[in-house]
C-alpha cells in the first residue's frame, strides 16, 4: 500500500508520551481544529475522538487525564482564552509600506503628510474590517466572550475571564506600540490636552472595529456600504467605508502633527526608506 496514513492515536510509539506531553498535544490539536472553522457558542461540534486522532496520542492516557469530555473542554476553553484576541499587525505593516510607495511625494509637505495619514486610515480600516469579518480566530474570540459568563463552574469562569483580560491587555499593548511607532515616524503626537495614552486610542479603535464587525453579522450591508468623499484632508475624492470614516474620525480626535518635528531632507529620506521597508514580506 502506497502513501501515508493519517495518525490514529493507536500506533505503537518508540517512546511512551508523558501525561504532560499528552495534555499538550491534545490541547494543541483541538486548538488547530478550531482555528480552521472558529469556535461556536457550543463545543459540541468538537469530537474528543477526533482530537485524539489529530493529536496522535494514547486513548487510555487521554481518558485517564480527562475521565469526562466536559473536563477536557474546560481545559480547552482556558487554553483558547489565553490567545483569544485576533491580530493582523504584519498585514497592516505591509499595507502601510504599499500605500507609502504609491506616491513618492507623500512626505514633501505638511498637507501631503496629512493626506498620507488619511489614506492610511482609509485603507487600513477596510483591511482590518474585512480580515476580522472572515477570520475563524475572530469567531472564536466572539464565542468566548459570549459564553464565558454562562459557565456554571465559578472558578473556571474566573480563570477564563482572567485569561481573556490578559490576552486583551497584551493585544492592546501591541497595537499601542505600533501606533506610537507609526506616529513617531510620520511626525504625529497625541493631542496633549486629552491626557490620553496610545493604549487609550488602541482600546477605543479596537472596540469600535469589533462593534462594527458584530453589527455586520446581522446587517451585512454595513460591509459593502461606501461613500464617495474627501474627508480628513485626504489627497483626493475616494470611496470610504463606514469603518474607515469611524476610525479616521477617532484617530483624528486623538493625534495631531507634532510641531517639534523638523522635516528636513535627511528626515524625509529616512522616513521614506523606513516606510518602503514595511512593504517587504517578513523573512
Amino acid at each position: 500500500m502506497s502513501g501515508s496514513l493519517a495518525p490514529t492515536g493507536l500506533a505503537r510509539r518508540s517512546r511512551r508520551l508523558t501525561d504532560q506531553e499528552t495534555e499538550q498535544r491534545m490541547l494543541a490539536a483541538a486548538a488547530r481544529m478550531i482555528s480552521s472553522t472558529g469556535l461556536t457558542v457550543s463545543l459540541e461540534h468538537i469530537s474528543l475522538e477526533e482530537v485524539i486522532r489529530e493529536a496522535d496520542v494514547s486513548r487510555s492516557t487521554v481518558y485517564r487525564r480527562w475521565p469526562h469530555k466536559d473536563l477536557f473542554f474546560s481545559d480547552l476553553v482556558r487554553e483558547l482564552a489565553r490567545n483569544a484576541t485576533p491580530t493582523i499587525l504584519a498585514e497592516e505593516q505591509q499595507l502601510i509600506g504599499r500605500v507609502a510607495a504609491q506616491r513618492p511625494d507623500w512626505l514633501e509637505t505638511a498637507e501631503q503628510r496629512q493626506a498620507l495619514v488619511a489614506e492610511l486610515f482609509r485603507q487600513l480600516s477596510l483591511l482590518d474590517f474585512q480580515t476580522l469579518s472572515g477570520s475563524p480566530a475572530w469567531r472564536t474570540y466572539l464565542a468566548l466572550h459570549a459564553t464565558f459568563l454562562s459557565l456554571t463552574d465559578e472558578e473556571l469562569r474566573r480563570q477564563v475571564q482572567a485569561a481573556l483580560a490578559e490576552s486583551e491587555r497584551a493585544h492592546i499593548a501591541s497595537v499601542a506600540r505600533a501606533w506610537q511607532q507609526l506616529c513617531g515616524l510620520l511626525g504625529y503626537r497625541l493631542r496633549p490636552e486629552l491626557g490620553a495614552t496610545f493604549e487609550d486610542i488602541a482600546a477605543v479603535l479596537d472596540a469600535t472595529m469589533r462593534g462594527l464587525v458584530i453589527m455586520a453579522l446581522s446587517m451585512p450591508e454595513l460591509a459593502s456600504q461606501r461613500t464617495s468623499a474627501r474627508p480628513f484632508a485626504a489627497a483626493s475624492t475616494a470611496e470610504w467605508s463606514l469603518p474607515a470614516l469611524a476610525l479616521a474620525g477617532i484617530g483624528s480626535a486623538f493625534i495631531e502633527p507634532d510641531p517639534s518635528v523638523t522635516w528636513d531632507t535627511e528626515r524625509i529620506a529616512a522616513v521614506a526608506q523606513a516606510l518602503t521597508a514595511l512593504a517587504l514580506p517578513p523573512g
